[in-house]
Parts: structure tokens; sequence; C-alpha cells
């Protein structure tokens, strides 16, 4: 993982980054837009999400909740996890798969929190009523999703074993809503990862099959063509 990373910093720079740059970019953006005077509620209004907003407002600012950073946390901490993340996957994973992971298990954990809320405290992973209103946004379950992928992608197994532990043990130590979306992003993102390894090169494989059958098919019926026009033309000689 680190000569390919570092290959690509080699070769093309930031360049080679060009998600991670935007991720870090709109992060920070955010940051201080909502620190500005009337920024906050124009913020909440594009890119929070909440349980008790309608599931299509939610959907609709899932994708915008990813680079909204959290208000009492530090903004630094949040764009040096995206970038380094970022980058790393966008190498080893590419920019379409980064994409679709980060947000497919950030809109995990915010479909999660609504169930959560729906099944009440008497539940397991069921939260309090007063969960619908806390703010869910930020980038970390885009992260922990990111790091699992990118460790089963390169066999670190050790990587991804102690990511697992550490969110667990988050969720079981501190059981609020940010904790167990990130088990959610876990959990998701290991369906994910073993999707792509068991089904990653199925089509490609069935295509690549249907190619070389037809070659075979052509070359053959070019080849039977050829023999008849050659016996047609010994036919035609007296």
């Amino acid at each position: 993982m680190y000569l390919t990373v570092r290959g690509a910093v080699v070769r093309k720079k930031f360049a080679a980054f060009p998600l991670a740059t935007a991720a870090t970019f709109l992060i920070l953006l955010f940051s201080i837009v909502q620190h500005l005077p009337g920024g906050e509620r124009f913020v909440n209004h594009i890119g929070v999400v909440r349980a008790s907003l309608p599931l299509e407002v939610s959907l609709l600012r899932t994708p915008l909740s990813l680079y909204v950073p959290a208000l009492d946390l530090p903004v630094w901490g949040a764009l040096a996890q995206v970038f380094v993340v970022f980058a790393i996957a966008e190498v080893v994973l590419g920019r379409r798969m980064t994409l679709v992971v980060a947000y497919a298990c950030t809109l995990a954990g915010t479909l999660f929190a609504r169930v959560g809320v729906a099944m009440g405290p008497h539940h397991l992973f069921g939260f309090p009523k007063w969960v619908a209103f806390v703010r869910d946004t930020g980038p970390s379950a885009a992260v922990v999703a990111l790091a699992i992928c990118i460790a089963f992608r390169t066999r670190a197994w050790f990587t991804a074993a102690t990511v697992v532990v550490l969110m667990v043990g988050e969720a079981v130590v501190l059981p609020n809503l940010a904790g167990l979306e990130h088990v959610v992003a876990v959990v998701t993102a290991l369906l994910i990862a073993v999707s792509v390894e068991v089904f990653g090169d199925f089509w490609p494989r069935v295509l690549a099959g249907v190619g070389a059958a037809t070659s075979v098919a052509t070359s053959a019926s070019r080849e039977v063509a050829a023999e008849a026009r050659r016996r047609s033309a010994g036919a035609v000689i007296p």
C-alpha cells in the first residue's frame, strides 16, 4: 500500500488526489460558513441531517452532510482524517469505489438512526426520542468505512481488526448515536468489501468470455465461407 501511494504522489503530486482535496476543501468551507452570522442556519438547511426530518429530506441532505463537521469538535482533526484516508482510498480503491463506500456507509448510519429512534430505548439498538433531534453529520463514518475497505483490499488484516475492535469498543464504552453509527459503517464496509472480492470480477469475466466466444465464432464463420468459395470456384473450372 505504501509503495502504491508513494508512486502516485511522486508521479502526480496533489493531482493524484482530486477527490481527497475536494472533500477536505468542502469540510473547511462548511466549517467556516457555519461559524459566520447566519451561516449555521444556512448549513442546517442544506447539509444537516436529523432523524426527525422526513426521509426524503434526509436522503437529499445526506451527500452534503458527509462534509459538515461537528460544531463541538476541532475541525483540524476532521480535515486530517479525511485527506489522509480519502487520498489512500483514491489510490487503492479508485475514485468511484471511494465515493460508493463513503456515501453508502454514511447513508447506512443515517437510516440506522431513524430505525433506532423508531424502536425506542427498550431495544438493544434503540434510542430515546430526543435522539431524533440530534445533529447527525460529519465524515467519521465514511473514514471508518474506507479504512476497512483499504485494509481489506491490501490484505492488512491487523489494521482491519484494529479498526473493528476500536469501533466496537467505542460503542460499548460510549453507547451513543455516533458510536453505533460507526459500527454500522464497519458492517456495511465489510459487506461491500466481501461483495467486491466475490463478485467484482464476475461480469468482466463474463464479458471477456462472450467476447472470446464471439471471436472464435467469427473466425470459424470466415473459414467456412472461404472454404465454400474455394469449392464453388473448383466446381466452375472445367
